[in-house]
């Protein structure tokens, strides 16, 4: 007889609850945060910035799935992808989840104290956005536009942090990148889209029905078209425009992955969205020097 396999762990089962083995969900926080410091810097923004802000980044997107996990869990247990997620199997206590989270969070805030007052208040409203993203998927009919506020907050926090003001062109850089997060947020929506419309659940891939990828193609189109327009005065032309048209061809790559709504295609797309991201970050980083 074969021997049981072990238990996993408790650290198994925390580094599981903030999908550690799935790096593309903090790294889509992270790039549109340094692109921000950058532009808020003018070029490199220290060390004790690029710190705080890239290890802040993946402690709070961590703290963020606790609270998804155990806000979800009754709704996770009807979705293919989801149902094995440890708050919903039960290997990890609702109690449990939650003081992961907590710990998480305070030792993202302690990132934070070492900046200026204003950052410190912008905390408190991000962890607030945080905080109310996983209800509203119960009441808001595109609750992908509040993943889209929470996810660009880092946005107004870095020229916060380094300029001790938040200027109408970190909102304008928001809006924009709002946009790219109601992209790939839709692209993930439309791969639970099924099982979503069984229990209930609201979604923007659901909300815009047949037109899901005209929607996400120009959600990026307007990602872009707003971060070029706020950008263009403080960047070198020939950088960016390189830069978008190498963003250009994703967007591309990305309408030939979900033309056909196929649960493998949306999936791909959404996963490779840390490249775009990237792509964007490398045309500011240069484009700034």
């Amino acid at each position: 007889m074969a021997p049981a396999p072990h238990a996993p762990s408790r650290l198994s089962l925390w580094l599981d609850l903030i999908r550690w083995n799935r790096p593309a969900g903090w790294l889509l926080l992270l790039w549109p945060t340094l692109s921000a410091l950058w532009v808020a810097a003018g070029g490199f923004p220290g060390w004790h910035l690029l710190l705080v802000f890239t290890l802040g980044t993946i402690l709070m997107r961590s703290a963020g799935c606790c609270v998804n996990d155990v806000a979800d869990r009754d709704f996770d247990r009807h979705v293919k992808r989801t149902a094995q997620r440890p708050v919903t199997s039960g290997k990890v206590s609702v109690k449990e989840a939650l003081a992961v989270g907590a710990v998480l969070a305070l030792a993202a805030f302690a990132l934070v104290i070492t900046t200026n007052a204003l950052t410190i208040a912008l905390s408190f409203a991000a962890l607030a956005i945080t905080l109310a993203y996983p209800f509203a998927k119960r009441v808001v009919s595109m609750p992908q536009a509040v993943l889209g506020v929470a996810f660009s907050f880092g946005i107004p926090m870095a020229f916060a942090a380094v300029q001790g003001e938040v200027p109408t062109l970190a909102w304008v850089l928001l809006l924009g990148n709002l946009f790219w997060v109601l992209a790939y947020d839709t692209e993930y929506a439309m791969v639970d889209r099924d099982d979503d419309l069984r229990i209930g659940m609201k979604t923007s891939a659901i909300t815009l029905g047949r037109a899901d990828v005209a929607a996400v193609t120009g959600f990026y189109l307007l990602h872009l078209a707003i971060w070029t327009l706020a950008l263009w005065p403080q960047l070198r032309p020939v950088v960016w425009l390189a830069t978008l048209a190498v963003a250009l061809g994703q967007v591309v790559w990305h309408f030939t992955l979900i033309r056909t709504r196929s649960r493998e295609g949306c999936f791909a797309a959404f996963r490779a969205n840390h490249w775009l991201g990237f792509t964007v970050f490398v045309g500011v980083a240069l484009g700034s020097m």
